[in-house]
C-alpha cells in the first residue's frame, strides 16, 4: 500500500557556454542563494536525531514558528529563474549547489586548483530548524556545515566588481512570489558570503 516516487531531469549544454571554473581567482567574490530549509539533504540523520518515527509532527514549535512537520517538509527551493537571469547579464565564473556533502564537499568542486573559499560565519543566516537539529543531536558545528546546507542552497563566483549588479539581479527574482508564497512565506536575500583566496581548494568558515 505504499509507493515511491522519484524523478530526474537531463540537460544539453553546448561546450562553449559551460561554466567551468577556470577563470575564478583570488579576490572574486562569492554569493550565497538561500535555502528554504533542510532541501532534500541529510534526511537519514534527522530522523535518528528526532526520532520521528515516534514524535508528534504535527507539534507546535515557537522556535520554528510552526510544526515540526512544517519546518521538515518544506519544498525545496529551485534556483533556475534567478541564475538565468543571471547569466544572461553578468558573467557567473563558477557556480555550485549545496546538496549532501554540505559546504565542505560541494563548493570545493567549483573551485581550480590554487584556490580556496573564504567564509565569515557572521555572513551566513541560518534557519532555525538547523539550529534545533544541531542541539538536540549535539551534532558539531563542522559535522553541521558537512551534511546540511545551513540555509545557503547554491553558491556562485563573481567578479568583484559585478558584485553589486548580481545581488540586484538576483534579488529582483528571489523577491517575487515563485520564492515568496503562502507556502514558502518570508524574505530571501541573496549576499555576498565570502571571497575566493589563495589555498588549495577548500573551505574556510571563520
Amino acid at each position: 500500500g505504499e509507493y515511491d516516487l522519484a524523478g530526474f531531469a537531463v540537460g544539453m549544454a553546448d561546450r562553449s557556454r559551460l561554466i567551468d571554473s577556470s577563470s575564478v581567482k583570488p579576490g572574486d567574490i562569492l554569493i550565497g542563494l538561500p535555502s528554504s530549509g533542510i532541501h532534500s539533504n541529510g534526511f537519514s540523520l534527522v530522523r535518528k536525531i528526532l526520532n520521528v518515527e515516534n514524535r508528534s509532527l504535527s507539534q507546535y514549535i515557537e522556535e520554528l514558528s510552526g510544526t515540526l512537520g512544517e519546518a521538515l517538509l518544506t519544498p525545496t527551493r529551485i534556483y533556475v529563474k534567478p541564475i538565468l537571469a543571471l547569466l544572461s547579464q553578468i558573467e557567473v565564473k563558477s557556480l555550485c549547489h549545496i546538496t549532501g556533502g554540505g559546504f565542505y564537499e560541494n563548493i570545493p568542486r567549483a573551485l581550480p586548483e590554487g584556490c580556496s573559499a573564504k567564509i565569515p560565519m557572521k555572513t551566513l543566516t541560518v534557519p532555525p530548524i538547523f539550529n534545533l537539529l544541531k542541539r538536540e543531536g549535539q551534532i558539531p558545528e563542522r559535522e553541521m556545515y558537512n551534511v546540511f546546507n545551513m540555509g545557503t542552497g547554491m553558491c556562485l563566483v563573481v567578479k568583484e566588481e559585478d558584485a553589486g549588479k548580481a545581488l540586484g539581479i538576483l534579488n529582483k527574482v528571489l523577491s517575487g512570489p515563485h520564492f515568496n508564497s503562502v507556502a514558502d512565506p518570508g524574505s530571501y536575500k541573496a549576499a555576498v558570503i565570502g571571497e575566493i583566496v589563495p589555498g588549495e581548494k577548500e573551505v574556510i568558515l571563520c
